[in-house]
């Protein structure tokens, strides 16, 4: 079965700032039976993000799927606080990189 990237499968996939602790990630799908098909598989998961960003999972904090928009919505606790020594985002819009990474069963 090939896999297909999430930039095949989501329009968008990007992150933003979420106030001064927290970023959050939109995966926006393309359309509904793909969108469908994404959320009832299972194959995004917290323990996948979790994986992905070198966290532990209770550092995600929404793990939502909003069926009205075609999206998936993850909040994640910042490392540090925004703005603070040792930040290297402070608007968090390049954070999303390893989301990039997953690959999803697609035939």
């Amino acid at each position: 079965m090939r896999e297909a990237p999430i930039t095949e499968l989501a329009s968008v996939v990007r992150s933003k700032n979420a106030g001064p602790f927290e970023v959050t990630f939109d995966l926006i799908f393309r359309d509904e039976a793909t969108y469908r098909r994404v959320k009832e598989g299972g194959y995004l998961t917290r323990e996948l993000v979790a994986s992905l960003y070198r966290v532990p999972v209770d550092r995600i904090l929404v793990f939502e799927f909003f069926d009205a928009a075609r999206a998936l919505k993850i909040t994640m606790a910042r490392p540090w606080p925004q703005g603070s020594v040792g930040e290297r985002d402070m608007h968090a819009a390049q954070q999303h990189a390893p989301l990039l990474s997953i690959r999803i069963p697609w035939d």
